[in-house]
């Protein structure tokens, strides 16, 4: 099974001003740490809103020109067994290239293969469209004579085992 996983990072960008500011550098420096060995990360600015009242708050947190930001880190695992082993390694491959910026898993969706969306289309096809096969008396009459043909034909083409010989 394939897993698209989005984890939220702690990133924390110095000598800004607004968060606009912030946003821009702290994308700019995660994605320093990530490429080139994970250039198929990626990164989007994070969501947060206020836990008592649920309203959007912008994604960098600012105090004395220090800033904290909120990414979100996308990547597609592929072949694992559960959800929590795709959070696993998603976690364990952007968290050694991000030092000391903390990491939380948000999201893990499972992602149809190609070859199994396309089996599943099929099979619903297929259900819709169940043949029936009757027989009749003149159906039963070509079977015989199709026997009849078949063995006219085995005595025109020699046997396997007389090819051989020869």
């Amino acid at each position: 099974m394939n897993c698209r996983v989005v984890v939220e990072a702690a990133v924390p960008v110095y000598d800004v001003e607004t968060p606009d500011e912030a946003v821009r550098i702290a994308i700019s420096k995660t994605g320093e740490m990530l490429n080139p060995d994970l250039n198929y990360v990626e990164i989007n600015m994070g969501e947060r809103s206020c836990p008592h009242c649920g309203e959007e708050q912008e994604p960098a947190f600012i105090a004395a020109d220090e800033s904290l930001v909120a990414l979100e880190l996308e990547m597609t695992v592929f072949n694992v067994e559960r959800d929590e082993h795709a959070a696993r390694i998603a976690r364990k491959e952007i968290g050694q290239r991000l030092d000391n910026i903390p990491l939380e898993v948000v999201e893990i969706e499972e992602i149809a293969e190609e070859g199994e969306a396309e089996e599943e289309e099929e099979s619903e096809e297929s259900a819709d469209e169940v043949p029936v096969e009757t027989s009749t008396v003149d159906e039963v009459t070509d079977d015989a004579d199709i026997g009849e043909e078949r063995a006219r034909d085995d005595d025109i083409l020699p046997e396997f085992e007389e090819l051989i010989d020869e």
